[in-house]
């Protein structure tokens, strides 16, 4: 049953019960009536979505306290509420997923630095064992070789072209 129809209802008895008292003494019956009505007019204000129309003037204690709120603003609003609500999830996943991405760049430079000092260290160590002294020297400590430094100067050997 909808409110009207509850509230037919209920007038009906209420009209019922004022017949019924009305024939025996109908002061009591007016005055409950009416105590009746009024107490289901206040319950019925009290009871209602409506509000109040907004007041033209905007002070700062009523953007305080929230009064400038009312459920007919947000409504109307609901649509922008709900897509600024998204576009600041894009944006905190978006600056989430940027920092990730810093974060692991970091680290890979990072490993990128460490690898050149060691293929730096590594080539220097090669150049060093590379040179003809230390080669010799090693030679000379193993002494499976027969290889010796040479006393003499090379010798140019000059080769005539066939004409």
């Amino acid at each position: 049953m909808s409110d009207k129809e509850k509230d037919n209802l209920e007038e009906n008895q209420i009209e019922k019960k004022e017949e019924n008292l009305s024939e025996k003494d109908s002061t009591p019956v007016k005055e409950e009536k009416d105590s009746h009505s009024l107490l289901k007019e206040a319950i019925r204000q009290q009871a209602t979505e409506d509000e109040r129309p907004n007041s033209a003037s905007l002070t700062l204690r009523k953007i305080l306290g929230g009064d400038f709120l009312t459920t007919r603003i947000l409504r109307n609003q609901i649509w922008i509420i709900v897509i600024i609500a998204a576009f600041t999830l894009v944006y905190v996943s978006n600056r989430y997923s940027c920092q990730r991405d810093i974060h692991e760049i970091n680290a890979l430079k990072d490993t990128l630095k460490d690898a050149k000092y060691k293929a730096l260290a590594s080539s220097s160590e090669l150049t060093e064992m590379c040179r003809e002294s230390n080669v010799l020297k090693m030679l000379k400590n193993s002494g499976d070789s027969i290889l010796q430094i040479p006393n003499q100067p090379p010798y140019i050997i000059i080769v005539p072209k066939d004409e």
